[in-house]
């Protein structure tokens, strides 16, 4: 994963042709599709992974003691299809319905949150263009209070410049791909991302038994360890340093899209992280 300054300077510039000539449609493809693994969620699952046929069109996510959570329909056949494209990007960065009503949990609006507008512009750019799929699971329920908002109203995001860059690569792992919210603990109002950013721990309950989340810091009980390459194929391949598959929900198979550049970007940025020891 090393470059030297003439094959970054070209990189960077085939980068910016290609974002010049992409269309909104094909940027947002490429983030919901990719990175940003939103069908981990979104998309209903069958015993060998993702139901291609129903694209996006909702699942059960959770059920706990405290909440029922419903990745709604995301196909012009869903809710959403009413909602105008301001709307529908409101919701995904600050997770407020049209009637003010709130988006409960799991959904990532703590990274959300810092999406660029184009990127959010994009990504609604790209949901319309999906096949109308039938799929209604009901609504939500949260046996907890929910806070009125979730911050301050969104007004504006600048783009990111795109490039093998730490500062590209805190973007891709923050507001898209909400790596650092599931690497954070979680505490009592969230996940700790000013104590205990990047710390892993937090634990996930499914059919495959329960994981956790792990170190993503720079501390030796995290990624200081590792080489780029061993990285790169936990993100992208599920596989552990020894080889051995890792277990879900890491969308391994929407971060496998991902570029090369943003992937080394993301990497770099995670060299950059404060090293932390495993939260005990």
């Amino acid at each position: 994963m090393f470059r030297s300054a003439g094959i970054l300077f070209a990189s960077a510039l085939i980068s910016a042709l290609s974002a010049q000539a992409e269309t909104p449609e094909e940027r947002g493809e490429y983030l919901v599709r990719g990175i940003a693994g939103c069908g981990n969620c979104h998309t209903p699952m069958g015993p060998d992974g993702p139901l291609a046929d129903q694209e996006l069109a909702g699942r059960l996510v959770e059920k706990t003691e405290a909440f029922t959570a419903i990745a709604p329909n995301l196909t012009p056949a869903g809710r959403i299809a009413d909602w105008t494209d301001a709307e529908l990007a409101r919701a995904i960065r600050e997770g407020l319905r049209p009637d003010g009503s709130l988006i409960g949990p799991p959904m990532p609006y703590a990274m959300y949150r810092g999406l660029s507008d184009s990127d959010a512009a994009a990504m609604v750019a790209f949901l319309r263009t999906l096949p109308a799929v039938e799929n209604d699971l009901g609504s939500s329920v949260y046996n907890m209070p929910l806070p009125p908002a979730y911050g301050p109203p969104v007004e504006s995001v600048a783009d990111i410049p795109r490039g093998v860059t730490v500062e590209y690569g805190e973007y891709l792992a923050g507001p898209v791909a909400h790596c650092m919210e599931c690497h954070t603990p979680f505490g009592p109002k969230g996940p700790m991302l000013e104590t205990d950013f990047g710390r892993g721990g937090f634990a996930f309950h499914g059919p495959w038994g329960t994981s956790h989340a792990p170190n993503l810091t720079s501390h030796e009980d995290g990624l200081a360890g590792y080489s780029d390459e061993q990285i790169a194929a936990m993100i992208t391949e599920g596989l552990g340093a020894d080889g051995n598959p890792l277990m879900p929900p890491m969308p391994y198979g929407y971060l496998a899209r991902m570029s090369e550049d943003d992937l080394a970007a993301i990497i770099m940025y995670l060299r950059t992280l404060p090293p932390l020891p495993d939260k005990s």
